[in-house]
């Protein structure tokens, strides 16, 4: 071999040897994208901005933010209990969390690509081979052949261009997209609780109202009944009472079925069979406490659905990568050995071994404008993922300033609304002394009875619509979630116990 050659080969070794050490990843460098715009100081609909109103407030300091066990701050130990169980039994929160132990998994398929492949085997062969051939080369012609083999191969494709690289870093991104989506529906699934809950306490609230409504227009009855028997007001009178009083005892049956039904959905949240499952009656409807809001900067990083499609953003610039590698050679590293006998006794001598080693490069010369075309399908899907993620980072702030405005004009209604039931029963007690001492007729109590539980009722509409907001307002907030716990690459890639992947009977 002359000097030229020699340095040749030495020169290519070394390029191979540092592409192997250091590589090379061609596709473009991943770069979160720049939110919509700059947000605010503050948020428009927070209270920050009406300090001179009455009604909810959000916390101070506004910088604050919910961490954890969110329901907590509603002090209620029944919600407290059914959260729990949530965490525990939900079904879609089991199933999104074996979604991400399959990208986990698929995390580990792909960096499974880095090493090399090595099979092994034995076989024994005996075969007879014709003994007619005329001017053949073939050995042995006619005779009977005995052939016992021990192979082992290897086979390795080094990653020259970072494709393996872009595809290991596709499925961890993946991976993460599936961590922030089991945050989505985990918080989903806890504020779906806390509002049929907060339904339910709703309907009770509704229910005594009405209870309370039924044994005063029974005292009414017995009343104009009375008045009636004696001479002093007409049968009229007896039949308006007698509306009312079933009119209302028909409402209060009608309530039950909206409670069954919220109580059917919480038992299917728990998962439980809703047919062994109940919640006690407990006619109970508290404000909402002052919630911390933080300020918008913060937003971002405490959204789990924000951080999917950022995530979501990052897998797709990998596949980009992916894409790119299709241009370049694919390089094969093969190696086979072992042994081979005609007998047994002589299998493992040393005469008996055999190999084979080289190495084996291949590229597409063409092939019509298919890695480029799917290229550029790579870049279109980037592009679109690039404006999902701004629109959930817009549908983001317009769901904290609709829960705002929504928990904070609730509140103010409901001021209002205590005053006027307030009004309301003055204006019956005082018509009912009025009818009892024959100074107004009967149809001016039945007009104020169906104006004070027309206030009653939607008091407690008011009321339940407040806590159902403030529970849509911590959703909106991203709960006591924040970009901190969605697990990094090197977290996902950590080897998943075995146990994890138990069949689930």
């Amino acid at each position: 071999m002359t000097t030229n050659k020699l340095r040749l080969l030495i020169s290519l070794g070394s390029c191979a040897c540092a592409c192997i050490l250091a590589g090379c990843t061609v596709g473009p460098k991943y770069h979160p994208p720049a939110p919509p715009s700059t947000p605010a100081a503050n948020y428009k609909e927070s209270t920050a901005n009406f300090q001179d109103t009455q009604g909810w407030k959000v916390a101070n300091p506004q910088e604050g933010m919910l961490r954890g066990k969110w329901w907590e701050v509603y002090n209620d130990p029944d919600l407290n209990a059914l959260e729990e169980q949530l965490e525990i039994n939900n079904q879609n929160i089991k199933q999104y969390f074996q979604n991400f132990l399959q990208a986990k998994a698929l995390v580990a398929e792909a960096r499974a690509q880095y090493w090399p492949t090595v099979t092994a085997g034995a076989s024994w062969n005996r075969a007879k081979s014709s003994g007619t051939f005329t001017n053949s080369t073939l050995a042995n012609s006619g005779q009977t052949t005995t052939t016992v083999s021990a192979p082992v191969d290897v086979a390795w494709t080094p990653d020259f261009f970072g494709k393996i690289r872009n595809q290991v870093r596709e499925e961890q991104y993946a991976a993460q997209v599936s961590a922030a989506d089991l945050e989505v529906e985990r918080l989903t699934e806890e504020t779906s609780l806390a509002q049929y809950y907060f339904e339910i306490r709703g309907q009770d609230a509704l229910a005594k109202i009405l209870q309370d409504t039924v044994d005063a227009d029974q005292k009414l009855l017995d009343l104009t009944q009375a008045l009636y028997d004696t001479g002093i007001d007409d049968y009229s009178s007896v039949v308006g009472a007698k509306a009312a009083l079933q009119s209302a005892q028909a409402t209060l049956i009608g309530l039950g079925v909206a409670r069954a039904q919220y109580e059917h959905a919480i038992a299917v949240l728990l998962g439980r069979v809703a047919t062994d499952f109940s919640i006690p009656k407990k006619p109970q409807l508290t404000t909402p406490p002052a919630i911390p809001v933080g300020v918008p900067a913060e937003l971002l990083q405490r959204r789990p659905d924000v951080a999917a499609a950022e995530r979501t953003l990052a897998e797709a610039n990998a596949v980009i990568g992916i894409g790119y590698g299709a241009f370049f050679p694919d390089v094969t590293l093969s190696a086979s050995g072992g042994f081979e006998s005609s007998t047994f006794a002589k299998w493992f001598t040393w005469p008996s071994r055999f190999w084979s080693i080289g190495p084996a490069i291949s590229q597409t010369i063409f092939n019509g404008g298919l890695y480029r075309a799917e290229l550029h399908q790579y870049v279109a899907i980037y592009n679109a993922d690039v404006a999902n993620y701004r629109q959930t980072v817009l549908t983001a702030f317009q769901q904290v300033e609709d829960y705002l405005a929504g928990t904070r004009i609730y509140s103010q209604q409901l001021i209002s609304q205590k005053e006027a039931v307030d009004s309301a029963q003055q204006l019956l007690d005082l018509e009912v002394g009025r009818y009892e001492t024959g100074i107004d007729p009967y149809i001016d109590v039945l007009t104020a009875q169906t104006t004070l539980l027309s206030d009653q009722e939607t008091l407690a509409t008011v009321h339940i619509s407040l806590m159902v907001s403030s529970v849509d307002l911590i959703q909106a907030l991203g709960g006591g979630w924040d970009i901190s716990q969605l697990p990094t690459p090197k977290q996902v890639t950590q080897k998943t116990p075995s146990s994890d992947y138990k069949l689930q009977q």
